[in-house]
């Protein structure tokens, strides 16, 4: 519903859509009270910044092996609900390369050791659930999504280590993984599915050898992608971005450093993937924001994220919103970390989250895993983790999480090509974000985690209105197009 007010002049017309504690679910709000002392939010569109490239999730072999185990009316259900017009319109999405741990078992398209041209490369592993899954949601999508593709590690007979964990490249192998990347491209192509880009390689820290992994220093994947990757992609006449990194924001600077240190070394990468592990609620402002003034034409991309080390709570939508939740450095950060690893409230890392990284920009925003059972899996290290939706296979059963309604707020209303623009805001207490979509409609996003309801008042140029946004919520404000 519009809201507007004939009867004043210079009311803002406007539609809220609200998510909170109370049980709204992306609810249509239309009724508010006016205060006179009422927080303002005014709207500075001539004010721009990066512009947006989408949000969404990641296709994983867990994920699509799941939903191959549900009734065709659950899978179509969930898929229409991450993809379709009534849904959240994924607009940027994520899948592995090779197994990682949301698979079943380690496996390779490249199996055959010595096969250095990859005569026998195939993706057969892939047909049966993740493909089928990105074709459903290509069907369900009216305006399509990209697709960001990563690898956790090469084979193992590449590496120099000779296992799935840990390890680095051996150095003749580098035209051969080179041309993984390329043969992956073409083998996907040929399932009618393009990938839009690559990161090129997944935590190149390493994960402490728990599953697929593979080393890189920031000088060495550098001179892979501007010797190896870059070359072959070019020469193979793939236009694809490239991203680097792929790992948590505390060591962002010393990679941006390397990757764009000249013309060179800048040559091939078309911006940068980030993490949030590293902390639970700290965004590191000054490290997204190093990174963009180091390559400001760059894309800076969170391509995973997700409630880590937990199982999932099943149909519990208190359990999302209270701070119970611990994340791995709970337990294990050393001491000296701990104080960035509290435990947290699901949605608000979320929602917090988006909104710090819009702020600092970051041009698109990736969850990781779609869909989880109610063990967190499967997952063959049973590194357990929280999806937005979680099924129980065995009852056909589907819960959709706060955390599913929270990513929604943003991806179903901040469109690809959407321009982020600024904002006065007299209340530190809301967190805000705004963009300005193609089509001339702003959304703006307010998070409340206080106890309390507020009041503000949002204001376009001379125009104005009053809103109330309940306790613990998360709103999405739409101002229509002229």
């Amino acid at each position: 519903m519009i809201l507007s007010a004939c009867t004043v002049e210079n009311t803002l017309k406007v539609e809220v859509f609200e998510t909170s504690a109370n049980g709204n679910k992306l609810q249509s709000i239309s009724e508010f009270s006016n205060n006179e002392e009422a927080a303002v939010i005014r709207l500075l569109p001539e004010e721009k910044f990066q512009t947006i490239t989408g949000f969404g999730g990641s296709f994983t072999e867990a994920s699509a092996y799941l939903l191959n185990e549900l009734g065709p009316e659950n899978r179509k259900k969930i898929i229409d609900a991450y993809f379709g017009e009534e849904g959240a319109r994924y607009s940027l999405t994520r899948t592995h390369m090779n197994s990682c741990d949301f698979s079943l078992s380690n496996y390779s398209y490249a199996d055959v050791e010595g096969d250095i041209e990859l005569e026998h490369f195939s993706i057969a592993e892939d047909k049966n659930d993740i493909i089928p899954f990105i074709k459903d949601a290509m069907q369900s999508s009216k305006d399509g999504f990209k697709i960001l593709a990563s690898p956790w590690t090469a084979p193992p007979w590449m590496k120099d280590n000779k296992d799935w964990r840990g390890g680095k490249l051996l150095p003749e192998y580098n035209d051969t993984w080179a041309l993984f990347f390329s043969k992956y491209l073409e083998a996907y192509k040929a399932e009618g599915i393009d990938i839009w880009g690559f990161t090129v390689e997944n935590e190149p820290l390493g994960n402490d050898n728990n599953w697929e992994s593979m080393h890189y220093s920031p000088a060495e994947m550098t001179a892979f992608v501007k010797d190896y990757l870059g070359p072959r992609l070019e020469k193979d006449g793939h236009e694809v971005k490239i991203l680097g990194y792929d790992q948590n924001r505390e060591h962002l600077d010393e990679w941006v450093d390397e990757m764009f240190q000249n013309e060179a070394t800048s040559k091939y990468f078309d911006g940068t993937a980030i993490h949030w592990y590293a902390s639970t609620y700290e965004v590191f402002p000054e490290a997204l924001q190093y990174a963009h003034n180091k390559a400001p034409n760059k894309y800076l991309i969170q391509s995973e994220a997700c409630v880590d080390a937990e199982v999932p709570k099943w149909k519990d939508d208190a359990w999302y919103w209270s701070k119970e939740a611990t994340d791995w450095g709970w337990d294990w950060a050393p001491e000296q970390d701990k104080h960035l690893h509290p435990k947290y409230s699901p949605v608000y890392r979320y929602a917090r989250d988006i909104i710090g990284c819009m702020n600092n920009w970051v041009d698109g925003w990736i969850d990781w895993n779609m869909v989880l059972d109610t063990q967190g899996g499967p997952n063959w290290f049973k590194n357990w983790c929280v999806a937005p939706v979680i099924v129980d296979p065995a009852k056909d059963e589907v819960y959709f999480t706060p955390i599913y309604y929270t990513l929604t707020h943003f991806s179903k209303y901040i469109r690809p090509g959407a321009v982020r623009i600024g904002f006065n805001n007299t209340d530190e207490d809301l967190m805000v974000t705004a963009a300005k979509n193609t089509d001339g409609s702003i959304a703006v996003v307010v998070l409340n985690q206080g106890t309390n309801p507020k009041n503000f008042n949002l204001s376009l140029a001379e125009n104005s209105v009053a809103i109330q946004i309940s306790a613990q919520a998360i709103q999405t404000i739409v101002i229509p197009g002229s």
